[in-house]
């Protein structure tokens, strides 16, 4: 209530997602004892980064939590119509994930619902003017345009982050990172932005870190296409709502994910270019390749928070260096940041192409030594 003091706020800052992130420990401990029980194992295979059978399908913890954080966060903030339309798309992404660790989807059936929960992310709050009858002025074919881009980024998003999730806590300390990241920049240079008040993405963040001790060092559980797909559509709405937020850098979070970005991009043009089959299985991205090298798990993930703590943070505060309470001037085009991000993107291809070419003499080297 808008009438509470301070330091009610503060005690729910901090004790929604404390109870969130014990509910997904709680849920990820079920979910191993379930997928133990229904024999939900991924088995180690030429294109797996694994060595003994791991249950999958613990990524399903993750969206309870979620979903189950922001129900409470209802009762305590006044939540926009736009956050509880995202409810089905999240449903819907889960779903087909849920089936497909349950045995095999095709892929056709997957990307028809990454589409249309994608298109509903971006057409929900559009349907809420119509209905309540707001006038808009849009240029239709502009609207059409940018509809077909933010559907085609977020379906991107959803595979990209299923791609990205090979390795033990990779995905989930990128998440992490990411919401946490977004979060702050909400919160210090948006204070009345309509996602600022209730912490939506320190929510998000809270339900990954419960799951992360059973993922790594050591993996228990594997989230599998649930939690994955989940995490693609949260990470690539939380990316939107941050370039609509006007105080913030707009290419803030581009930045934010450019270590998978980047890494899914280019080894999926790659194999494109090479006119092998991209749309299979395979252990070309440069995470598996470090991994086929001989480094562990864990100094992999430490490789991409490297990157993130060392370039990426930087980066972004460099981007959003103007203080806080400084408005734009009447007049003023708000900081994109295009320039900062290029540049990061830039540096991040160079280090991917490097990379690559450094693993592949490695795995030669390490062939020539076992053949001699």
């Amino acid at each position: 209530m808008s009438g509470d003091p301070p330091a009610t706020f503060d005690a729910c800052l901090i004790a929604l997602p404390t109870a969130t992130l014990a509910l997904s420990v709680a849920l990820t401990w079920l979910a191993i004892r379930y997928a133990r029980q229904r024999r939900l194992l991924d088995l180690p295979g030429r294109r797996r980064s694994h060595s003994e059978p791991t249950p999958r399908g613990g990524g399903i913890a993750i969206v309870v939590a979620m979903l189950a954080g922001g129900l409470a966060l209802s009762f305590r903030w006044t939540i926009e119509i736009e956050l509880l339309l995202l409810v089905p798309p999240i449903l819907g992404v889960a779903a087909v994930g849920w089936l497909d660790d349950h045995g095999g989807l095709s892929s056709l059936k997957r990307l028809a619902m990454h589409c249309a929960a994608a298109a509903w992310a971006f057409g929900g709050p559009l349907l809420v003017v119509v209905v309540t009858g707001e006038r808009v002025s849009a240029d239709i074919g502009l609207a059409l345009v940018a509809a077909l881009v933010v559907t085609l980024a977020i379906v991107w998003s959803i595979n990209l982050h299923n791609f990205m999730d090979g390795i033990n806590g990779l995905l989930t300390l990128q998440a992490i990172f990411v919401f946490c990241a977004l979060e702050g920049l909400l919160i210090w240079h948006a204070p009345t932005s309509p996602h600022r008040g209730p912490p939506v993405l320190l929510v998000c963040a809270a339900a990954c870190a419960g799951f992360l001790p059973f993922n790594f060092p050591r993996a228990r559980i594997f989230m599998g296409d649930v939690g994955s797909g989940v995490l693609g559509f949260a990470i690539a709405v939380a990316v939107l709502w941050q370039i609509a937020t006007p105080r913030i850098a707009a290419a803030s979070g581009l930045v934010l994910c450019s270590a998978f970005v980047t890494d899914a991009t280019c080894t999926l043009l790659s194999r494109m270019l090479q006119g092998r089959r991209w749309y299979s299985a395979h252990r070309e991205h440069l995470y598996q390749w470090l991994v086929r090298c001989g480094h562990s798990h864990a100094r992999v993930v430490a490789f991409y928070m490297g990157w993130n703590l060392l370039i990426v943070l930087p980066v972004i505060g460099w981007m959003n260096r103007s203080p806080p309470s400084q408005a734009p001037a009447a007049g003023a085009l708000p900081s994109f940041g295009i320039g900062a991000a290029a540049g990061v993107y830039a540096l991040a291809v160079v280090t991917w192409w490097f990379g690559k070419r450094w693993c592949l003499a490695a795995v030669r080297e390490r062939g020539r030594h076992a053949a001699a």
